[in-house]
């Protein structure tokens, strides 16, 4: 049984693994909030699940605390129109990106929520729908119009905001992974736009540039 605590507690405790230097590193990335992550998860261990008390740490708006409310939540406990709102209010990308995979992919709810927010003027929104296209895409793309995506990505992909234009190319290299069929039109996409082409990549990991990323995946597909 876990011991109830409360948001002034949990708050305490964020405040003590808060550091400067990291900090200062988030910052650089859009993140306001210098928590060490393996710290904040190990918190999030000791409280276990309490989906009370996650909604309680989300309303605070504190960035940490919204990511421990991602941790210890119930995804499939929230309502379509509470997803909804969360998504808008998430602020940072990092706050965004586990909202999106921790969560909203793992409701009942991401099916119906995906085509609103592919459509949704507001970037942040947009692409957290491209985000779950991505993921039916590579496991249930029964009934997806893949050259209608690739329309879509050919057309605005290259003045597309940075998050948003993180998405779609996600979703591009997707689709010349999984489908054959449509790979030689996502590679040539992709090299005509030239999106995160020379996006610096760290020695042995894989360059997001899409032809480069199909190729690299299929490759070791192939060699498996």
């Amino acid at each position: 049984m876990v011991a109830e605590v409360t948001v002034a507690e949990v708050m305490a405790e964020l405040t003590a693994l808060e550091d400067p230097k990291i900090r200062a590193v988030n910052a650089r990335h859009g993140d306001d909030h210098g928590v060490n992550l393996s710290a904040l998860r190990a918190l999030a261990k000791r409280l276990k699940t309490q989906q009370e008390l996650a909604r309680r740490l989300w309303e605070t708006g504190d960035a940490a605390a919204r990511l421990l409310a991602l941790l210890i939540c119930r995804p499939k406990a929230f309502e379509r129109d509470e997803l909804d709102a969360m998504v808008r209010e998430a602020g940072s990308p990092k706050v965004h990106d586990w909202l999106v995979n921790y969560v909203v992919k793992k409701s009942p709810h991401a099916e119906e929520l995906r085509p609103a927010w592919l459509a949704d003027p507001d970037p942040a929104v947009a692409s957290a729908g491209w985000a779950l296209t991505t993921e039916r895409v590579a496991k249930k793309p029964a009934g997806l119009d893949l050259a209608g995506l690739l329309d879509v990505i050919e057309a605005e992909m290259k003045g597309a905001p940075d998050r948003l234009q993180w998405a779609m190319n996600h979703c591009l290299a997707q689709i010349g992974i999984e489908h054959p069929g449509h790979r030689a039109r996502a590679v040539e996409i992709g090299e005509r736009l030239e999106v995160l082409k020379d996006y610096p990549v760290s020695p042995g990991c894989t360059s997001p540039y899409a032809p480069v990323w199909i190729d690299e995946m299929v490759r070791r597909r192939h060699d498996a």
